[in-house]
């Protein structure tokens, strides 16, 4: 934190055993030493070399994982919003809009990657207050479908629909826990929406169920709210690590 506002370093590595910070920059060496040597813990310059290396390993492999899990979540976005119009499911309208917040997420994550833990801080913020802004929406659409006439969802896409997302959440949170740097406040914000994805999967299965026994629309309404208090909360637990 403190050597968030040098803009000339590139990337840190941090050895703990050995009390050593590895700094990569591209100047400001001598500002770099004082703001370490501010810290008062002892602090000291080992010795300051060229490198060819431009690229970090962490940083690549980061990008990889984030790009893969958007591209899942995307492409539910589309799959669930398109079969929940169809299917008059707001369960599935619910968890579409979930999955459009979640490609958001890994969006604005991809930026953060090799980025200050500030910025990185900032970004999980605006990750929480979009998914807010996406569950508002959502509450307005579930009162306007409970006080008006519409047709009984189709159970059997809800289900169907709702099995395919949970294999595909169930693979982007395993994907996300195998990262290096999951405890990174962007990271954890990615495991914490994909973990709720996986519960309001298993809710709109539920649902689905529900509906077909009672032949009501009502249990797919319930859980399309329950679908965004989840994310309601899931976005204040990321505001309160950011």
């Amino acid at each position: 934190m403190k050597l968030d506002g040098i803009l000339n370093i590139k990337y840190l590595d941090f050895d703990i055993p050995n009390s050593k910070l590895f700094v990569f920059h591209s100047g400001q060496v001598d500002l770099i030493e004082q703001a370490v040597i501010e810290l008062k813990l002892g602090g000291q310059r080992i010795l300051t070399e060229a490198t060819e290396q431009t690229s970090f390993e962490e940083n690549t492999n980061q990008r990889k994982l984030l790009w893969a899990v958007l591209a899942i979540n995307f492409a539910f976005f589309i799959i669930e919003m398109t079969t929940g119009l169809f299917s008059k499911s707001m369960g599935l309208i619910a968890d579409s809009l979930d999955m459009l917040a979640d490609s958001f997420v890994y969006g604005i994550s991809l930026l953060a990657v090799g980025g200050s833990l500030i910025k990185k801080k900032k970004i999980a913020q605006l990750a929480g207050y979009f998914q807010i802004f996406l569950a508002v929406i959502g509450f307005i659409e579930v009162l306007r479908r409970f006080f008006g006439l519409e047709e009984i969802p189709n159970f059997s896409t809800m289900i169907i629909v709702s099995i395919l997302a949970l294999l595909a959440n169930g693979i982007c949170l395993y994907l996300l826990q195998q990262s290096k740097s999951k405890e990174e406040a962007h990271m954890k914000a990615s495991m914490i929406f994909t973990s709720n994805d996986v519960i309001i999967n298993l809710g709109v299965i539920t649902a689905g169920i529900l509906v077909n026994y009672f032949n009501s629309s009502t249990p797919d309404l319930i859980i399309g709210t329950v679908v965004f208090v989840i994310v309601v909360q899931g976005a204040f637990r990321i505001l309160k690590i950011s």
